[in-house]
């Protein structure tokens, strides 16, 4: 692991928290689920509210829920890369990943965050360039 961490590469999610994470996910059809670079994600109108990377549990939320998880649950604020925070998302702390029901309430929290965001517009995808003969 600690090799990874140097190299800078990205470790795979472990599977019983691709499960978990699965398992917690609103089923509603609003709820669009993707993989971000290699990693499952949850997004609603084009915005992601959750998400795994590596080990971590990501969820986005706005600033009071964010500073009260951080500050009374142990959660940090999610740094996919050092010196490269991500705002308005935290990644949870493992604990809180054993109550399933805490868990479900925050990730929903994480979606009507990201709801009341304005909706993201999909951009057209490049058109590679054709080989010429």
């Amino acid at each position: 692991m600690a090799d990874s961490k140097k190299s800078g590469q990205w470790r795979k999610s472990p599977p019983g928290l691709v499960d978990l994470f699965a398992s917690v996910l609103p089923d509603e059809p609003a709820v669009e689920r993707r993989q971000m670079f290699g990693y499952p994600c949850a997004f609603v109108n084009g915005n992601m509210f959750t998400g795994l990377h590596q080990e971590a549990l990501i969820v986005r939320l706005g600033e009071d829920d964010r500073e009260r998880l951080i500050d009374e649950a142990g959660a940090r604020q999610f740094e996919p890369m050092p010196g490269r925070p991500m705002r308005e998302y935290v990644a949870l702390p493992e604990p809180m990943l054993e109550d399933r029901d805490k868990l479900i309430e925050i990730i929903r929290s994480a979606k009507q965050f990201a709801a009341s965001l304005p909706p993201k517009v999909k951009k057209p995808r490049k058109k590679r360039p054709t080989a010429r003969k």
